[in-house]
């Protein structure tokens, strides 16, 4: 009885990470979008958008949950890459999955770190006192060292759009997935629509890491809003933005679809 008492609620922690992730993404993809039909909002990325989410009414308690959320999709990253719990194996593609789960669960760590940091209070004490470290990491960036690690981070997080776009493309998600038969006629194309943009937008970000990578000297990060921005700037480039914009929103309905759907295997 205790295991199935501990197996349920890990499974509701991971679910409640996959609705926080669903969350941030339908914020991010919603400012964008009310940006392209002049209604005010902007481009931002995850930090932005959990800035948003404090700023509501009962934000704290929103925010609070938002954790939670984040820490128990942390887990199940965790569990994915570790214990292999989808199955991918130990040949040299399942390795690169499960690593890229790893990656994944890491950066979801700090994000839910920053989070905690803005609930207290203490975010911008943080970002003062973590200045120097940001400086250190710029100086290292620039060296040849960094430039190279810098480089070779672009190259997978453009691996990673892509793998998105082929996930979404080829419908990879429904082997994790069990959706009702009465929603799958607009579910289906929803969640393509979502990973593809999603891989896109990855895509831009691992070019922009790239770049800074052959510019010499050059230690510019830049992340989803900037990505955002350049589809903006382009020709066609409100359309473009409008498409990937909507196309984060169905990311986010995505992601609230495996907080539903998804199977969490505990075994």
């Amino acid at each position: 009885m205790e295991h199935i008492a501990t197996s349920k609620n890990f499974k509701t922690l991971a679910r409640m990470g996959y609705g926080a992730r669903g969350v941030v993404y339908l914020m991010i993809g919603g400012l964008a979008l009310l940006t392209a039909f002049g209604e005010g909002g902007k481009t931002t990325d995850s930090r932005g958008a959990i800035t948003e989410i404090m700023q509501q009414p009962f934000g704290e308690i929103l925010l609070t949950i938002l954790i939670i959320g984040l820490l128990g999709y942390v887990v199940w990253r965790f569990t994915q890459a570790v214990k292999d719990a989808d199955g991918h194996g130990n040949d040299p593609k399942g390795l690169a999955v499960r690593s890229g789960l790893f990656i994944s669960a890491i950066s979801h760590l700090f994000l839910a770190f920053w989070a905690t940091m803005l609930l207290l209070g203490e975010e911008s004490s943080s970002d003062a006192s973590g200045g120097g470290m940001q400086e250190n990491g710029q100086a290292f960036l620039q060296t040849d060292i960094g430039q190279m690690v810098l480089g070779i981070v672009g190259l997978i997080v453009i691996g990673v759009g892509f793998a998105h776009m082929y996930k979404g493309w080829q419908s990879r998600f429904e082997r994790y997935m069990d959706i009702p038969g009465n929603q799958q006629q607009w579910a289906r194309p929803v969640c393509r629509f979502g990973l593809i943009a999603r891989g896109i937008v990855w895509c831009i970000v691992g070019w922009f890491l790239a770049r800074s990578a052959l510019l010499a000297g050059s230690g510019d990060i830049k992340g989803i809003a900037e990505a955002l921005d350049t589809l903006r700037n382009t020709t066609y480039g409100i359309w473009l933005f409008s498409i990937v914009a909507a196309g984060l929103v169905a990311f986010g309905v995505y992601s609230v679809l495996e907080a539903l759907y998804r199977r969490i295997n505990t075994d």
